[in-house]
Formats: C-alpha cells, structure tokens, sequence
C-alpha cells in the first residue's frame, strides 16, 4: 500500500468538483475523480484518475472505489460533491425531478460511501466530506428548494449519525454547507440577483468551498461538522 493520501470526488468534471480534485492535488493527495462525463485523465499525470459514470449507480460506485484501490492502494478521503439542484414551486415538481434529485443526490452518496467507510474502519482512519447547500436550514423565498432540501437534507442528516458511528474507528465525517456559487449551472444575468442573497453582498467562489472542505481535511480534531460558507445567510436576514 502505497504512502501518498488518496481522495475520491464525485461530480468532479467542472465547478466545484473540479476545483477539489486540483485543492487536493496541490495539497499532496492522489485523486480519483468521478462524473458522468468527465475526461480521461492525461496520461502523464501520475496523481490522477478519472472514471466515468453515474455514481448513483452501485456497479460505478463500486468501479470508482475499485479503481483507486487499484492504483493508489488506500483511499483516505471521500467527498461526496455530485449532485443536482433544481428549483420549482414544489407542486410543479415532475415524478422525473423527484427520482433524478433522490437518485443523483442520496443514491450517488450511498453507494460509494459505503465502500469508502468500510475501508476506512478497517484501516482505521479516514474523511468523508458531503457538499450540502445551505438552504437546507435557510430556505429563501427567492428560490424555491423543497426538492433540495428533501435530498440534500439527508446528507446532511446523515452526517452528525455517521460521525458518532465511526468515531471510535478512526473515521471523520463532515459536511460543507455552500451559498450560491459562481459555478457553470448558474447564468451570468442572474449573478446581481444571486449575490444579493447573501449578507456579504456577493456570490461565493469555487475557491471559497475548495478552502472549506481543505480546512475541514486538515483539522482532524473536527468530526460531525457542518461548516457553512455561505456569505452569512445561514447567520440571518
């Protein structure tokens, strides 16, 4: 087994996840990083694997872990960054949002996330990190997030039980609770109205989740954590 840390990241291809794989890699880790279509990784690149596919899907999930045990020999982090936000009025919800938002969010969590903390437990020592949203605990009138906070509320529910259940084995399990940030899924024409959200007066940046999780990865005296960075809003109008 080799001596260099190891990272899993999902939803890894652009954004956010994009922005962990390289934190990780500047912070020393090898990465295996995941999404439905992320590129092959430059075979040059000796620190980094990527595997395509849907992670909500057990027979990838199992492709994912596989690999990085395969490759690296050990994995010491997880974080669990897929997934998929969209905003209606609850009743206009379709039966295909409910199963997208229940099968990306909690499926492409649960899967990976088992194999992941049984390796960890044995080894004794590990990190799972979930990427929540805080309009879990802070719904806004302005945008309209029951189907969110249905799905994403579960990783963050799950967090504070793992954490307790592992403790013990070595394992920590935290959580990062993002604002609105400038990321691809978001158009530039509605950036005033977004910032505007936040008591800060501004969007959040990729970079400012990426020091989160980063923060929470080095700080191995914190488990069952939800740290929120989020401009304020989960402080208060």
């Amino acid at each position: 087994m080799g001596t260099r840390k190891v990272a899993i990241i999902t939803g890894g291809s652009q954004g956010i996840g994009a922005g962990l794989v390289e934190g990780y890699r500047e912070l020393g880790y090898a990465v295996v990083a995941n999404s439905r279509s992320i590129a092959p990784a430059d075979s040059t690149e000796a620190d980094l694997v990527t595997v395509a596919g849907d992670i909500s899907d057990p027979e990838v999930a199992e492709r994912v872990f596989a690999t990085a045990i395969a490759k690296f020999g050990r994995v010491d982090t997880l974080v669990n960054n897929a997934g998929v936000f969209i905003a209606k009025p609850f009743v206009d919800y379709t039966q295909e949002d409910y199963d997208n938002a229940l099968r990306v969010n909690l499926g492409g969590f649960f899967h990976v996330t088992q194999k992941a903390v049984a390796h960890m437990a044995e080894r004794g020592s590990g990190h799972v990190v979930n990427v929540t949203t805080t309009l879990v605990e802070n719904a806004s009138s302005s945008v309209p997030s029951a189907l969110a906070s249905l799905t994403k509320g579960g990783l963050s529910s799950v967090v504070k039980s793992l954490a307790i259940e592992y403790a013990s084995r070595g394992v920590r399990v935290n959580a990062v609770s993002p604002g609105i940030i400038k990321t691809p899924l978001h158009p530039e024409e509605a950036f005033d109205t977004y910032a505007a959200l936040h008591p800060v007066g501004r969007m959040g940046e990729i970079d400012d989740i990426v020091r989160g999780v980063l923060y929470l990865e080095q700080a191995p005296f914190v488990t069952g954590e939800f740290l929120h960075v989020d401009g304020g809003q989960s402080a208060g109008a």
